[in-house]
């Protein structure tokens, strides 16, 4: 019986421990239509990520760019490369304080990212307050 408790309790530990990992949502991955792959990195203690890989990077034989972008000045910048993640902060085993760019939409949300586990991340884009939002599931592409 004690063995059993001091294996559920070191379970417990090592599993708190890596859920409390800042880091561990660094790394490539895909959003929940598997369109997209995001990486994800840390820069000055903040969170950011950027589109790296699009299943269909080309419109018309030209590579996507950010046609929906509000501002004008903007929409000929190419999806590719393109930082939709924003200045993230980790608290409490969750990524906050940031934004997320829709390029399909053009619109930017507050978001808030939470790690199910290692390989799943849940993604809330949200107006306001986070009740009123979207939350999609990324996966670990790497």
């Amino acid at each position: 019986m004690k063995i059993l408790l001091v294996v559920s309790v070191a379970f417990a530990s090592i599993f708190t421990l890596s859920a409390q990992d800042k880091n561990a949502i660094k790394g490539e991955w895909f959003n929940e239509e598997k369109e997209g792959r995001i990486e994800i990195s840390e820069e000055n203690g903040k969170f950011y990520g950027k589109l790296i890989w699009l299943k269909e990077p080309k419109e018309d034989g030209k590579p996507k760019t950010d046609k929906n972008n509000p501002d004008k000045s903007k929409r000929d910048r190419p999806l590719k490369g393109l930082r939709i993640l924003e200045g993230f902060e980790y608290k409490n085993g969750s990524w906050e304080n940031g934004e997320i760019y829709d390029p399909k939409s053009g619109k930017t949300y507050s978001c808030i990212m939470k790690l199910k586990n290692r390989d799943t991340l849940e993604v809330r884009g949200y107006v306001g307050i986070s009740l009123i939002g979207r939350t999609t599931t990324w996966t670990r592409a790497d």
